[in-house]
């Protein structure tokens, strides 16, 4: 067998292939692995992990995730970044012995962290089943190319990013945890982009008349940064930096770079600043994965924090359904807007002191592993997402849309998550919507194409709309999405049915759900408040 004229060197086989080995990539292969289940995840990048490595952002979470409100090995993933920092760092005493110690201390997260320690507990809760023999993962592979015959896949080609060569990989089901949907077009599997029309969904935030399919909410490349006092680490003038310093979007209150922004949830205007020291928000605060007084004195020159700010978010283009040159376009000018801003921030960023620019503020390329220092993935907020047996929609999750003040029921539940709806400027140039939501279930039926038999979505290309995969798309969710699709192609395997006969016969479903709950799965919530 070729491919693009390139002979099939490698084939493996097994009983699930997962590709992409984001957030929801691991936690499917690793429920697969736990089923007895031959697998093998692909990933693009040098890490698995995703949101949580690769794209270098620290996890959001609800108000409750402390206590409930997640699948057990979340918990135990969250566990292990704590037991990660105690084992093999110099913590102070009293961080020690802090039950719910937060390494950086940041302001979005009860637990702000290092991405290369989300890596090494990732790996180490896969490692038996790697070490056994049971999950094969393969770095650097990209998909490339998928052979369907009628309603299922038989095979997916990926090619080595390191050598060119292209691996056939063949499995009874097909795990699709790209950060972009990227197996959905290749499949053939029907799938929606952008912005459903308020006359497809009904959904009070949609957009007026025509679906905008090309309508996504922007992406960003975020960097690590510490703050060197005295010290100068400014770079090179990015190339594109005199278009960015000037761009001002006709929704934004001032230019992008610059200490002006909105609330999202009112768009009234705000104002921030760097570093702690008056009533504005703190960016540096913000995302902070290393706060320094955790640890003993000299052992981090300065706090480190992770620069996902409303000032790097990129939406003049789509890196979905585009031409490889307009998305390799896009791309660069991300990374562009990224550098450009931290050369803004060094170079002539306002000071308090009426001065201009923190010269000692530091592009940390080793957090992030890569070279430019900026994370090895875009940050991807919105992805293809599946023509699903059930679409969850506004309606069924939004504080406005339910007088009773509670998410619908789903009784197909696989199970919970809670977020605001959250959704970030997009590329057709609209504003934030972040809106209540209501702590809500996942059900069976959005992870089921509505065509295909074997493949599913393992990530944040369930069946959701632009507005719902905004509260869909956080770490938690996506880790309990890719759990229980893991879990549910292993069940069909031992069962010899497929996954729709799963959620539309009442027995196997009972059976599956009751087996989720076995593993550690929360099916529905206690009565709490809305967020």
């Amino acid at each position: 067998m070729t491919t693009n004229n390139t002979p099939i060197r490698h084939e493996y086989h097994a009983d699930i292939v997962v590709i992409g080995g984001g957030t929801g990539g691991c936690t499917a292969a690793l429920a697969a692995a736990k089923s007895g289940k031959q697998v093998i995840m692909t990933e693009e990048t040098d890490w698995i992990g995703g949101q949580l490595t690769s794209q270098a952002v620290p996890p959001d979470e609800h108000p409750w995730i402390e206590q409930f409100g997640c699948t057990r090995t979340y918990r135990q993933f969250r566990e292990g970044v704590r037991d990660y920092y105690r084992r093999h760092f110099p913590l102070t005493a009293e961080a020690r012995t802090r039950t719910l110690l937060n390494p950086g201390n940041g302001g979005v997260s009860r637990l702000c962290h290092e991405p290369r320690a989300a890596l090494a507990v990732l790996q180490d809760m896969l490692a038996p089943y790697v070490n056994s023999g049971r999950l094969q993962i393969l770095t650097r592979h990209r998909i490339e190319s998928v052979s369907v015959d009628g309603n299922d896949v038989r095979s997916v080609t990926v090619r080595n990013l390191m050598s060119g060569d292209p691996v056939l990989l063949t499995a009874a089901y097909f795990l699709d945890a790209t950060e972009c949907g990227d197996m959905l077009p290749l499949a053939g599997a029907e799938y929606v982009t952008g912005a459903e029309s308020k006359s497809e969904t009904g959904e009070p935030h949609a957009v007026d008349g025509e679906a905008l399919p090309q309508d996504m909410q922007g992406f960003t490349y975020c960097f690590a940064m510490d703050y060197i006092e005295g010290e100068d680490h400014t770079i090179a003038r990015p190339e594109r930096y005199d278009f960015w310093k000037e761009y001002k979007a006709e929704f934004w209150p001032d230019r992008l770079l610059s200490w002006s922004g909105v609330r999202p949830q009112t768009l009234e205007p705000v104002s921030y600043e760097l570093f702690e020291g008056t009533e504005k928000y703190s960016l540096f605060f913000y995302r902070r994965i290393i706060d320094s007084k955790n640890f003993q004195d000299g052992f981090y020159p300065g706090d480190i924090t992770l620069v996902n700010w409303p000032q790097n978010d990129y939406w003049l283009g789509s890196i979905i359904d585009v031409n490889e040159e307009d998305r390799e376009r896009s791309l660069w000018d991300a990374k562009q807007l990224s550098l450009s801003l931290l050369y803004w921030l060094q170079a002539e960023a306002p000071r308090p002191d009426g001065g201009q620019g923190y010269p000692g503020l530091r592009l940390r390329k080793d957090i992030v592993g890569t070279e430019d220092g900026l994370a090895m993935y875009p940050y991807i907020r919105e992805s293809r997402r599946i023509k699903a047996e059930f679409t969850v929609l506004e309606q069924h999750v939004s504080t406005a849309c339910r007088p009773d003040g509670k998410a619908e029921n789903f009784p197909d539940s696989v199970g919970i998550g809670c977020y605001r709806i959250d959704l970030h400027p997009s590329t057709g140039n609209r504003h934030y919507i972040d809106i209540s939501s209501l702590p809500f279930q996942i059900p069976l039926g959005s992870l089921i194409p509505i065509r295909m038999n074997n493949l599913l979505p393992a990530c944040k290309n369930l069946g959701v709309t632009h507005i719902t995969n905004g509260c869909y798309r956080l770490h938690p969710v996506e880790w309990n999405i890719g759990e229980a699709a893991g879990y549910l192609a292993s069940h069909c395997i031992d069962r010899g049915i497929i996954p729709r006969e799963v959620r539309n016969t009442e027995s196997e479903l009972h059976v599956f759900q009751r087996k989720l709950e076995s593993y550690g799965i929360e099916l529905s919530w206690p009565t709490i408040r809305p967020v």
